[in-house]
């Protein structure tokens, strides 16, 4: 069993390989798939995932934009960060706007999934981004009501702590119906292709590693205080079937920005972009033609 997954071993038929590019920035060794022609348009994967949940709305996105994806930092095909800190929410935003003035892109639009949509927020307000729209498709935007928010990070803090764990999460991802029950958990439906990319990279235990020390670094309190001052129009892309961030999130987050526009997609789950990609794809050129960034 790997560490990190290997891109000649669990990359070896990567979805959109022939896209992938591996950037060095600040010392960490980035993976970023670009791909089509016109305005920039960034896409941020949520926690545990990687480029791969991108795989058929990218391309469809390439026939008008300049698509950017990356791998965040210790997800995927991107290095993981030395230091830990670096998978906190100012971490990562810092990480990526360093890619980003690497790269000399400047994205007109950004699309985060689940906790990318708050990565993409933070930059806004960090000044690292000034795109033109933010959609977010069932963001993670602000702390978890109740118990189950109260008690995440330091839940998170211990399990990232101890070294075995994992190991043993990714040994459990080998069982028959491990991956497609975790799936089902978010509300959604995958193919099987889209639960095959998933077991392999949640077998690998330095995949597993990151995603537990992103969770355990993740604070939402000071970008739920910063969100009034939020300048790019905010676009709450919600899935009604979503069981992991619930639809009902989108109106707390327009309660803290009255200005952002709740957008609602029937009958999808948390992974909403990987069930209907075309529908999602469709939606986000609108809201590219209403901001300006297409004609």
């Amino acid at each position: 069993m790997s560490d990190r997954p290997d891109w000649q071993r669990e990359g070896r038929d990567w979805p959109n390989r022939e896209a992938s590019r591996f950037p060095v920035e600040s010392g960490l060794r980035w993976h970023l798939q670009v791909m089509g022609e016109g305005p920039v348009i960034l896409l941020v994967h949520g926690t545990g995932a990687a480029t791969h949940s991108w795989r058929r709305l990218a391309p469809l996105l390439a026939e008008r934009f300049q698509v950017l994806a990356p791998d965040l930092p210790g997800h995927g095909f991107t290095q993981a960060p030395p230091a830990p800190a670096t998978l906190s929410l100012p971490g990562m935003a810092a990480a990526l706007g360093g890619l980003l003035r690497q790269l000399g892109k400047a994205p007109a639009l950004v699309v985060g999934h689940s906790a990318g949509a708050a990565i993409l927020a933070r930059m806004c307000l960090d000044g690292l981004i000034d795109p033109r729209g933010l959609i977010s498709v069932n963001g993670a935007l602000l702390p978890l009501n109740g118990l189950p928010g109260h008690f995440f990070s330091p839940a998170a803090k211990l399990l990232a702590a101890t070294p075995f764990l994992p190991h043993l999460f990714a040994w459990r991802a080998s069982a028959p119906d491990a991956v497609e029950r975790l799936v089902r958990s978010t509300g959604s439906t995958l193919d099987p292709e889209g639960i095959a990319l998933y077991r392999r990279l949640i077998s690998c235990p330095g995949h597993v590693g990151a995603t537990l020390s992103m969770m355990a670094n993740w604070q939402l309190e000071p970008l739920e205080r910063a969100l009034p001052a939020l300048r790019p129009p905010l676009f709450l892309v919600v899935g009604d079937n979503d069981w992991t961030v619930p639809p009902a999130e989108a109106q707390r987050v327009r309660g803290r920005l009255p200005t952002a526009q709740i957008i609602s997609l029937p009958r999808l789950g948390h992974l909403a972009h990987e069930e209907r990609p075309e529908e999602v794809a469709d939606l986000i050129t609108q809201l590219a033609v209403s901001v300006g960034v297409l004609t």
